[in-house]
């Protein structure tokens, strides 16, 4: 018996130890909140809540998957962006552009989540995990989002779950997005590859050219079979990687399988032999886009945005169109009252020779990853639920 509690004491300090939370962080001169586990270390902006950073405890040269762009704007010289639209970061209640009405009362772009401060109703250790909730309310859209993010001990995953409540009288359609996204140099041209679960995909409409100088490769308003896009210029180009050249911008949709329990997206760096990857609701997520910014001369962008809508679009054309491939390009929210979603995000090393993901199945307290390619599977505790 003695040993039994003795063995439980020390299983009970070393899940203890493995929490831990610095509320004070500062994450490139803006402050944030740290979240780790033993295993792996998530960075929160106490700013829009975005996670900029997520990487394995104790590695010696860390890499962090996610799109910096506040290390692009200290790199490139340019004024550090005050919103906090960096790395992983939620589009609440709006994904995309406002319209010129919304623009001249006030109304920015991606929601107002993003650009707030958000307030921290808890942060430390509850039941051994790592436990950060926070809450903000979004004035011009008269919404109230709170969030958990919670880390078990010994895990390489993320367990997120957010509510959104209306403070209005009346129904009302709901853009929701997690803007999910992977930045250079993880994001590297010919190597690094996206794959995603089984889907029905569309280029986006492109009725202009883009501002930003870069060219569109893909043709517009297609329908292709994952990941054999149409080319604008005639043929399929495979979008598992970035080109090994081109200076461009595009943006596909993916209907995820609404007969699946989940879907999923992954990101592999496999000479680095690291995956990010994230597991979601068809039900509450049933759109995925992928953003394509591969710039020739600055750092490179791919979003894995899941959400309400196809693509990043004005709420009202969103709406208007009211749904592709038979499924609703948002959300009702009912008056007064609150609907939520939640979703797990991954950072693992794989084993040598692990070439992509096709499938992912989580039961019995474990996620498998299954390569078809290498006959591989990888093979991570997720005891947790959402």
């Amino acid at each position: 018996m003695r040993l039994w509690l003795g063995a439980l004491l020390v299983a009970m300090v070393a899940s203890a130890a493995w929490a831990e939370m610095d509320t004070s962080y500062i994450y490139r001169g803006r402050a944030a909140i740290l979240l780790a586990n033993g295993r792996i270390e998530l960075v929160v902006l106490k700013t829009g809540g975005s996670f900029p950073s997520i990487t394995l405890a104790g590695d010696a040269d860390p890499t962090n998957p996610m799109w910096d762009s506040l290390r692009a704007d200290q790199e490139q010289g340019r004024p550090q962006r005050v919103t906090g639209a960096v790395g992983h970061f939620i589009c609440v209640d709006g994904f995309g552009q406002p319209s010129d009405e919304e623009r001249r009362a006030g109304m920015e772009g991606h929601g107002e989540a993003h650009r707030l401060a958000w307030s921290t109703e808890f942060a430390g250790e509850s039941e051994g995990a790592s436990v950060l909730r926070q809450a903000v309310t979004l004035p011009r859209v008269q919404e109230a989002l709170r969030r958990e993010v919670r880390l078990l001990p010994g895990e390489n995953v993320v367990y997120v779950k957010a509510h959104v409540t209306s403070l209005l009288d009346f129904d009302r359609p709901l853009n929701w997005a997690e803007h999910a996204t992977i930045g250079s140099p993880f994001l590297e041209r010919g190597v690094t590859v996206v794959d995603m679960s089984s889907n029905r995909a569309l280029t986006r409409p492109r009725e202009r050219a883009t501002r930003s100088g870069l060219a569109h490769r893909l043709a517009s308003r297609e329908e292709f079979e994952w990941p054999m896009a149409p080319a604008r210029k005639g043929g399929l180009i495979d979008l598992r990687a970035a080109p090994l050249e081109s200076h461009s911008l595009d943006h596909t949709g993916h209907r995820m399988d609404p007969d699946d329990e989940w879907a999923f997206v992954t990101a592999l760096h496999p000479e680095r032999r690291l995956l990010l990857g994230y597991l979601f609701r068809p039900g509450e997520f049933p759109w995925l886009q992928t953003w394509e910014s591969y710039p020739r001369d600055r750092m490179m962008a791919r979003g894995l945005e899941f959400g309400t809508q196809a693509f990043d679009l004005p709420r009202r054309e969103v709406v208007t169109q009211g749904q592709i491939f038979g499924t609703p390009l948002y959300r009702w929210l009912p008056a007064r009252s609150t609907i939520g979603a939640s979703y797990l995000m991954f950072w693992t090393r794989t084993p040598e020779g692990f070439a992509g993901v096709d499938e992912v199945v989580w039961s019995d307290g474990v996620l498998r990853l299954r390569d078809g390619r290498s006959g591989k599977t990888v093979e991570l505790a997720a005891g947790g639920t959402l």
